[in-house]
């Protein structure tokens, strides 16, 4: 089995080297790896649905569509995901794989004294709290399982970038489940109680891969290779907002100057259709605005630029382009 530990935590590289890996190497392989401060999104949701955009935007927080199922979760450095890529057995059906590549996590976990166990198809629990989803994809005869371990993650910012409004959305996309989490580290007996994420890290590697003689990097064709799917797909807007599932969004508001519903028809991650309705007063006809925006990339940048360049003035009074385009998301 080969080991690879990342470095990097940039989200988009990280993302495509999983891609790189399963499809284009032939070993079993097991990897370790970080992100910087992200949402990876499951293969068909919604991507907008599943985020707090306003918090994302603020923060400048990525969003990242993968290549398995699964629900959105939230990462950032005090996350540590693992992947295992191997032959696919003949007839294991997905709950088999979870209980295959979760094993050895669990033996590593329980090593250290933490009572993980897997409940339901593909979570990790501690005492009924959850620690690590787990997702998984098949390739030819090749299957990815690949999942979190809340080691020191920040919460908060789970709550906040995850904290969404689903129900304003109509579609057939994957939404995905809320749970009560918790961090392996609140659970490390006294004797590890000082462990860091990094010494976790070595641990895992240690456990689970024999430590470093099975380690290795990257060449220098597979560095290439991987850039480019970071480049061409992991890092485009396509990619990770394009891809949504065709979904409707309704969302209404009272401003001091009147009420506004508006309503979206997104397919292909552009804005197929625009209704703008309310009791606001005007001197230019809404129809214009509706036009103006149909077409655009379902993206705050697209929306806020096309609005910002109308006089709003004249459609619907003292409306600013900014809290117009709140309504859109």
């Amino acid at each position: 089995m080969l080991c690879i530990v990342d470095s990097t935590t940039d989200p988009y590289w990280n993302l495509a080297a999983e891609e790189y890996l399963l499809t284009s190497l032939s070993e079993p392989v097991f990897r370790l790896w970080r992100n910087a401060p992200s949402v990876i999104v499951g293969r068909y949701q919604n991507a907008a649905a599943e985020i707090n955009s306003e918090y994302v935007r603020t923060r400048g927080i990525p969003v990242v569509r993968r290549l398995t199922g699964g629900g959105a979760v939230f990462h950032d450095l005090g996350n540590v995901n693992y992947t295992f890529i191997d032959r696919k057995v003949e007839g294991e059906d997905t709950a088999a794989m979870f209980r295959r590549f979760t094993a050895p996590v669990i033996s590593a976990l329980r090593s250290l004294g933490v009572e993980a166990s897997l409940e339901g198809r593909n979570d990790l629990v501690i005492s009924g709290r959850k620690f690590s989803g787990n997702a998984v994809c098949v390739h030819g005869g090749r299957v990815l399982q690949h999942g979190t371990l809340l080691f020191s993650a920040s919460v908060a910012d789970l709550s906040g970038a995850l904290n969404t409004r689903p129900e304003k959305f109509i579609g057939k996309s994957v939404q995905s489940n809320r749970s009560r989490v918790t961090n392996i580290s609140e659970h490390l007996p006294s004797r590890h109680r000082s462990m860091s994420v990094e010494e976790f890290i070595t641990y895992l590697q240690d456990h689970i891969a024999g430590g470093t003689d099975t380690l290795r990097g990257y060449t220098a064709q597979e560095m290439a290779a991987i850039d480019r799917l970071c480049r061409e797909k992991y890092s485009t807007w396509q990619w990770n907002y394009g891809n949504s599932p065709r979904y409707g969004l309704n969302q209404t508001r009272r401003f001091p100057w009147g009420f506004l519903e508006v309503s979206l028809d997104v397919s292909g991650g552009l804005i197929r259709s625009c209704s703008i309705r309310g009791d606001y007063f005007f001197t230019r006809p809404t129809e214009d605005v509706e036009q103006a925006l149909t077409g655009l990339p379902h993206s705050h940048d697209a929306v806020l630029t096309t609005l910002s360049a109308l006089p709003l003035a004249d459609y619907f009074g003292p409306a600013t382009a900014d809290e117009l385009s709140e309504l859109f998301f």
